[in-house]
């Protein structure tokens, strides 16, 4: 049998497929090596971030203001106080500090401060709402709704020319940031009445003033008339100033104005008047 070159087969292959021996498996050891890399490639470009991060953060500083929700204060006011904070680092930045300087002012019933990535501090109040005026000692106020006096400011009459006015106060409480503030229940009895003023027609246009008195005789007065309608301290004015607008109507439209001293609407399907008393004059008589 002549000499030639012997090759192997496997018996489970198609006739003249051989097996190749060249061909390694590819080791397991191999995959984890270059996950591993992968993954440590991604954790140090994530510390590289995050450094970089760090770094903007500690050099981004404040670099201005802006104030959203002013219409009684003005924004210069509010930013004399806090101007020494710009040139500071924005993420070390004292926000309470910040928003003492702020409510210091009188107007402001609250405020919300917020950092904003390109170093601009957004600062939102709420001011406080005028529902009144009144003059204390000579000293005109602006009474709010949480029955704060606030010092008289031209711009507030100007945006509310209907502001009631208030006389009588004389129960008060020191109150926040050296304001005073009044008993809570002159403040309920004002707030009921003022609302249910401003439900009505005529009577809110009538109506320019409350006064506040002891022994269920509050009482109030219409433009133009030195008349006092008593409308008490127990509420229930939604009929009571029905009443009025009724008499005015009827009455006052009719007769004209000083005719009554006091009008009393205090009673249930009844109006008490008394007649306004004018003190006579001497008559100097020559002799």
């Amino acid at each position: 049998m002549p000499d030639s070159e012997y090759h192997e087969y496997s018996p489970d292959l198609p006739d003249g497929e051989e097996i190749r021996s060249d061909v390694s498996p590819v080791s397991a050891s191999g995959n984890w090596l270059a996950l591993l890399f992968i993954l440590l490639m991604v954790l140090a470009a994530l510390a590289g971030l995050v450094s970089v991060a760090s770094h903007w953060k500690k050099e981004l500083v404040v670099r201005g203001f802006v104030v959203d929700g002013t219409s009684i204060i003005d924004d210069s006011e509010l930013l004399l106080r806090i101007i020494d904070f710009k040139g500071r680092n924005l993420q070390e930045l004292d926000t309470d500090e910040l928003k003492k300087r702020i409510m210091v002012l009188p107007y402001i019933s609250e405020a919300v401060i917020s950092r904003e990535l390109n170093g601009i501090v957004r600062i939102r109040v709420v001011e406080r709402e005028p529902v009144a005026v009144t003059v204390i000692d000579g000293r005109m106020s602006i009474l709010d709704s949480e029955g704060f006096l606030l010092p008289w400011r031209k711009v507030v009459t100007e945006r509310f020319p209907k502001l009631l006015k208030i006389s009588g106060i004389t129960r008060l409480k020191q109150g926040i940031n050296g304001l005073q503030q009044l008993d809570r229940r002159d403040l309920a009895l004002i707030l009921q009445f003022n609302q249910t003023l401003s439900e009505t027609y005529y009577a809110s246009i009538l109506i320019h003033e409350l006064h506040l008195e002891g022994n269920n005789m509050t009482w109030c007065i219409a433009v133009e008339a030195p008349t006092r309608f008593i409308v008490g301290n127990d509420g229930n004015f939604k009929e009571k100033l029905k009443k009025f607008e009724i008499f005015w109507q009827k009455v006052v439209s009719k007769k004209g104005f000083g005719f009554y001293d006091t009008v009393d609407l205090r009673f249930r399907d009844r109006v008490f008047t008394r007649d306004l008393v004018v003190p006579e004059v001497p008559q100097d008589v020559s002799l």
